[in-house]
């Protein structure tokens, strides 16, 4: 078999078969086929486009390239949530003790976060003491007997999919919808789980600004998880705005607190029910998506949510004591509003850039060795479709620097104020197929 057959063939449209695509992926990662003809072949399927069968193979082929985790010794149904990133995106932080408070167990892989904020990972080691580095054995364990865990990213898995997207990212082929779909599902199945949630973000802060192109992606890795035997649904959610109020480590950590109270802001708590139903359904807890969701408020009204959350936090070594005194989670030095210069209605909040403002103040990483400030962030007082008055504050920006002029002249470039708005539509779409 050689490499130049593969890309002729795709180039003119045809069929990879199961045997090319393992010989290409295999060959790839061993190091004996060239960047120059995986670009090559990467840009024909950029052009071409994929089957549903070639999507699925690429996705195992990338699978088979490194280490994967068994999850069998885990009791019952385990369900992954994933999302395509956004701003203010706290929503793991909520799921987790959610779903895992009814008895659904959640064994979570999380990376570290590079961009406006810190992941899922940063975000928890806000909270004092709070660690991933378990072992495996104990990473199991915890799961079978408390239902939660997190457990930090192997360096192992899908090391096809890492070559792979660094040559994407210098190839112009980010954006071919196999290619996106396969990386994201490889890693998920990878980790182990029997059944994944997706939430697809649409919109100026997500990497597929229109829903016709969110659907698609959705329909991609919807498609790939259930022709690979995982149980797979997605949600199309706006990313227009950022999610919540709060974007920074310490301010998301209170805010999922806040959510689990059933005080949370009104669009992370809807995003969170859509998903959190999803996640019960599969796991087989609800015959139907009403009965979970039911499920789901049940035990944020009861408490249970909230207590597992305590748990999860102490049982990985974390004060638990914060969700009763956030107060404990570090505290930026300054407080600086940022008022509105007119009266009007927030028409536009444009995400990605607000959330550079956020990483400007140390609450993101720029480089991989950046180091991250848990205490800073941003608190949107307002969101698209609030009347505003002039004077009245529409951030507060939690710093540790006394002057925050770039960040103020940042969040005014990205906020339009008009005559008129109204809030954008949260969930698009569900996907089922």
């Amino acid at each position: 078999m050689r490499m130049v057959d593969l890309i002729e063939k795709k180039r003119d449209g045809g069929e990879l078969t199961t045997e090319e695509i393992n010989f290409f992926i295999q060959g790839y990662t061993r190091g004996e086929i060239p960047d120059y003809q995986v670009s090559a072949l990467a840009m024909a399927i950029y052009f071409r486009d994929m089957t549903d069968r070639e999507r699925a193979d690429l996705t195992m082929a990338m699978v088979q390239s490194g280490e994967t985790i068994d999850l069998s010794a885990i009791e019952g149904v385990k369900v992954d949530k994933h999302s395509t990133g956004g701003v203010g995106d706290t929503t793991t932080l909520v799921l987790a003790p959610l779903v895992a408070a009814l008895d659904i167990p959640v064994a979570k892989m999380s990376g570290r976060g590079l961009g406006h904020t810190g992941g899922t990972i940063d975000k928890l080691e806000a909270v004092e003491g709070f660690h991933v580095e378990i072992s495996k054995e104990q990473f199991v364990e915890l799961v079978n007997k408390h239902k939660i865990a997190v457990i930090g990213q192997t360096g192992d898995l899908t090391p096809a999919d890492k070559k792979l997207y660094a040559l994407r990212d210098v190839t112009g082929t980010v954006s071919s919808i196999p290619l996106i779909a396969s990386s994201i599902m490889s890693k998920k199945i990878a980790a182990g789980s029997d059944a994944i949630v997706l939430d697809v973000k649409t919109g100026a802060g997500a990497f597929m600004k229109t829903v016709e192109d969110a659907k698609k992606l959705a329909q991609a890795m919807v498609r790939i998880g259930n022709n690979v035997g995982r149980k797979t649904m997605a949600v199309i959610s706006d990313m227009s705005q950022p999610l919540g109020r709060a974007i920074g480590n310490a301010l998301e950590v209170k805010e999922a607190i806040d959510t689990l109270r059933g005080n949370g802001p009104k669009d992370l708590e809807e995003l969170c029910l859509a998903l959190g139903r999803q996640m019960v359904f599969l796991a087989g807890k609800a015959e139907s998506l009403e009965k979970a969701e039911k499920m789901i408020r049940g035990v944020i009204q009861n408490g249970k949510a909230l207590e597992k959350f305590k748990e999860f936090l102490a049982n990985q070594g974390g004060d638990p004591s914060v969700v009763d005194h956030p107060e404990k989670l570090p505290q930026a030095a300054y407080q600086i509003e940022v008022p509105a210069k007119t009266d009007g209605v927030v028409a536009e909040m444009i995400a990605d850039e607000i959330g550079t403002a956020a990483m400007w103040l140390g609450a993101g990483r720029a480089t991989k060795e950046s180091e991250i400030d848990l205490a800073v962030g941003l608190v949107m007082n307002k969101k698209i479709g609030d009347p505003v008055k002039a004077g009245e504050s529409l951030v507060t920006i939690h710093a540790n620097r006394e002057n925050v002029d770039d960040v103020i002249e940042k969040l005014y470039a990205s906020i339009r104020i008009d005559k008129q708005a109204k809030a954008p539509v949260l969930i698009y779409d569900i996907v089922t197929e």
